[in-house]
C-alpha cells in the first residue's frame, strides 16, 4: 500500500508539472520575468539536474553534473530537449526507488548537505516541492514574461 500511495504522489506530481513542461520551447526558453531572473531554460534545466542530484542522497549514481544549483544563467538551459530527456528519466528512477525501498527504509535518515539529516519520505517530498516551485516559476514567466531581447537593450520587462 505504502508504495502505491508514493507512486500515486509522484505521478500527480509528474502530470501537474507537465502543464508548464510541456510549454517550454526552444523558441521560449530564454524568456524571463525582468533582466535579473533566470529564464525558463534555466529554470527548466535546474529542475532536470535536481531531480536527479537529490537521488544521490539516497546512493543512487548518476552522471549528470550540476551546472544551474547556486549559480548563475549563463544560458546553461537552452539544450531543451536533453532537459526534457533528463526529467523524464528523473521521474522514472524516482519510481525505481519507490519500487525498490522497502516500506521501512522511508523513514531512514539521510544526510543531505540542504537540510542536515531527514528521511527518505522527506527528501523525497522535498523533489516533489522542488519541482512544483519551479513549474509555477517557468508557468508565471511564459504567461507575463518576455524574450531577453528587453534585457539586452535594457528596456523593462511587459
Amino acid at each position: 500500500m505504502q508504495k502505491d500511495i508514493l507512486q500515486n504522489i509522484l505521478t500527480q506530481n509528474q502530470f501537474t508539472c507537465s502543464f508548464a513542461f510541456n510549454k517550454v520551447t526552444k523558441d521560449n526558453a530564454d524568456y524571463r520575468l525582468n533582466p535579473q531572473s533566470a529564464s525558463v531554460g534555466f529554470i527548466y534545466r535546474h529542475i532536470a539536474e535536481t531531480i536527479h542530484l537529490f537521488t544521490t542522497f539516497l546512493g543512487h549514481a548518476t552522471q549528470v553534473r550540476n551546472t544551474t544549483m547556486g549559480d548563475t544563467d549563463r544560458g546553461q538551459g537552452k539544450d531543451i530537449e536533453e532537459s526534457r530527456q533528463m526529467i523524464d528519466k528523473g521521474y522514472q528512477i524516482w519510481q525505481q526507488i519507490i519500487e525498490t525501498t522497502p516500506d521501512g527504509q522511508w523513514l531512514e535518515m539521510v544526510d543531505t548537505p540542504f537540510f542536515g539529516k531527514v528521511t527518505r519520505a522527506r527528501l523525497f517530498s522535498h523533489v516533489l516541492f522542488h519541482n512544483s516551485h519551479h513549474c509555477g516559476q517557468i508557468s508565471l514567466t511564459l504567461s507575463r514574461g518576455s524574450n531577453n531581447s528587453w534585457a539586452r537593450e535594457g528596456k523593462a520587462s511587459k
